[in-house]
């Protein structure tokens, strides 16, 4: 893939990766060494790996299975559009390509099918907020390629912006710069369009990990800036509305992956309120969107619940 040149901090700061990366290095060493416990990694999820081979058995029997893996195949498309009155007139129109929860390497042929979906989809930026494997342990090499695929019809004149999700590991952050995407650890990235300016604010992941800094992610940022934040789950809603955040991308909750005809989703592995789990939601003056996710967690399998690729469009309210 071509290299995509973006304007970053790292010309006005010292970057610091590694140090950035260091809480969530910490937390990887321990849990590899089996002396670090948190309930829902350790507990939870354990409870759904074993949920998910008895439902993944029950589908076989019935024949079921197989049509789940075809509608996790079937990426959409959705289009959305934010209005904001503080947003400069020079950002009108302009739009974000968000990739949520690829867990890439979960079902053979998905990389095809999205590579398909995004193909002259025109965007000025795109996102991927985390989640690029499918497994939360162990090798990650059959990540790159099927990212290349997608990432090779990339058509955004800022480039690819992204952070890490509770499925990934630290070292995945240099990989994905190899691909020449930029990955923001409790930092910002300015970005200037038509004469004006805004900022994407990316965290560590506040799900699992609990390595996000928003105070060390906005440090520089001015203030009365259009700020956009990339995390991993909606569950910093909160703290973000309090910072002065103007809209937040996140996906993780898969909107359930599997939704019940008139029940909607059993279970959604999230704190935040039932209503952040899924599409457009607002808490105070910030905006939120959830993304339904492109791959899928446990199983490779999605039942009344489609994988997406959203395309946000900004556009300025007048008072």
């Amino acid at each position: 893939m071509k290299q995509i040149k973006i304007k970053t901090l790292e010309s006005q700061l010292t970057r610091d990766l590694e140090k950035r990366l260091a809480p969530r290095r910490a937390i990887e060493a321990a849990v590899r060494a089996g002396r670090w416990r948190k309930a829902n990694k350790d507990l939870v999820l354990i409870s759904d790996q074993w949920a998910a081979r008895m439902l993944g058995a029950a589908l076989r029997m019935t024949g079921l299975y197989s049509r789940g893996v075809r509608n996790a195949l079937a990426p959409v498309v959705r289009h959305a559009r934010f209005e904001f009155e503080n947003l400069p007139w020079g950002l009108d129109g302009f739009r974000i390509l968000q990739l949520a929860d690829l867990h890439i390497d979960g079902v053979d042929g998905l990389a095809e099918a999205v590579a398909e979906r995004v193909e002259g989809l025109a965007a000025d930026l795109w996102v991927m907020t985390g989640d690029y494997r499918f497994a939360i342990k162990g090798p990650h090499a059959a990540v790159y390629p099927r990212l290349q695929t997608i990432l090779s019809r990339a058509r955004a004149s800022h480039g690819v912006v992204a952070i890490l999700g509770n499925h990934d590991e630290a070292d995945m952050t240099m990989e994905l710069e190899t691909l020449g995407v930029q990955v923001l650890v409790n930092e910002a990235l300015e970005i200037a369009y038509r004469g004006e300016r805004l900022w994407v604010v990316g965290v560590d992941d506040p799900h699992f990990y609990g390595c996000d800094d928003l105070d060390s992610a906005l440090a520089g940022v001015p203030p009365d800036a259009f700020k956009i934040l990339l995390a991993h789950s909606p569950e910093m809603f909160g703290e973000a509305a309090a910072a002065g955040i103007d809209l937040y991308l996140c996906g993780h909750t898969h909107a359930g992956q599997i939704r019940l005809p008139g029940i909607g989703a059993p279970r959604v592995n999230a704190s935040c309120p039932r209503s952040y789990i899924h599409g457009y939601w607002k808490h105070g003056a910030m905006q939120g969107h959830t993304s339904a996710g492109v791959g899928c967690a446990l199983l490779p399998v999605r039942y009344n619940c489609p994988p997406e690729i959203n395309v946000i469009e900004l556009v300025k309210r007048e008072g």
